[in-house]
């Protein structure tokens, strides 16, 4: 079997901590990336090849040369506020862009494809922590995207006998701990980079939107992964499709920490008595997100290895202050 392994968004934050862990795995990572979001610079331990996963003459070329054994697919939007504003984009680029790679990969003969889905499936959570089989409802178009895009594996399945892993994580964080790679989006969007973001320069401040939630201290509870272990899970999950059937599991630390906690945790990683402005509750933030990871032990045998958050956050302070 092919040790090419053809990593759509290989130049993204996650993407990119997943070809490190394959090439130190004995594959090597064939990335595709449009670089709207990606950076060539994150892309070390393989090839690049610059494109977009709604060019089928491109993704031809690329199987025809690498004949990858497996796909590993990160390429998508992930901005939730900016897919309520423009569907559409998200729609074309997330649901109907995978469609065009899911296509190709039954024309070329390669059936084992890892997919990053998102606890965005399930909505506004009836019950926590999240287990698999809870009712999926999205509430944004960034949700609805990666929703449809399951459908549609499940789907090829059946007609093609093509098999899937469908991991749904959480909030991903941290950075590698060697520095060689880490988070840089732009705008940015994610809780950590920007209390640090807010540590690091005095000119940008961070905002706490909602302290009245049912919660200890009445902030918004979230379970943080940190960015290794999901790439960890990634590439069990490939090994898990050469023998198994398709499946969906989530990826979390099974706890949850709180925005003022993972505020006071980055006080102490970086020494800055960093003071956050206190906003409202924004519309469809839930209280308390938290997933249930009985699924991925016994499926794929993963376990987060990072579970201190102070070592989370210290592992993302690294990245961004590094010389």
């Amino acid at each position: 079997m092919s040790k090419n392994i053809l990593v759509t968004g290989g130049a993204g934050y996650i993407g990119g901590h997943t070809c490190k862990a394959l090439a130190e795995r004995g594959y090597t990572p064939i990335s595709y990336d449009n670089l709207s979001n990606g950076h060539e610079w994150a892309v070390k331990w393989g090839p690049l090849i610059k494109g977009d996963i709604g060019d089928r003459a491109l993704l031809d070329e690329v199987f025809d040369k690498y004949k990858p054994s497996g796909v590993i697919h990160f390429a998508a939007f992930i901005e939730v506020g900016v897919s309520v504003k423009d569907p559409g984009s998200f729609y074309r680029n997330n649901s109907c862009g995978t469609l065009t790679v899911m296509e190709a990969m039954r024309d070329h003969g390669c059936e084992r494809i890892v997919f990053s889905s998102t606890a965005a499936v399930y909505g506004m959570p009836d019950s926590v922590p999240i287990v698999e089989s809870h009712p999926q409802w999205p509430i944004s178009p960034y949700g609805w995207s990666k929703f449809m895009v399951e459908r549609m594996l499940e789907d090829f399945g059946r007609a093609h006998g093509t098999r899937h892993c469908a991991l749904r994580y959480f909030n991903a964080a941290g950075a590698d701990p060697d520095s060689e790679v880490g988070e840089a989006h732009n705008p940015e969007s994610h809780l950590i980079p920007l209390v640090l973001q807010a540590a690091h320069d005095p000119e940008k401040e961070i905002t706490v939107f909602g302290t009245d939630y049912d919660t200890p201290d009445g902030t918004c509870i979230r379970d943080y992964i940190h960015v290794c272990d999901l790439a960890d899970a990634h590439i069990r999950a490939l090994d898990y499709l050469a023998d198994n059937e398709s499946v969906a599991v989530n990826l979390g630390s099974g706890t949850g920490n709180s925005v003022q906690e993972i505020i006071e945790a980055a006080r102490t990683v970086t020494g800055v008595d960093i003071q956050p402005k206190l906003g409202e509750r924004r519309a469809g933030d839930p209280s308390r997100l938290v997933a249930d990871r009985t699924m991925a032990k016994k499926t794929l045998g993963w376990e987060p290895q990072y579970s201190d958050i102070v070592e989370t956050i210290q592992h993302a302070w690294n990245w961004m202050t590094r010389d």
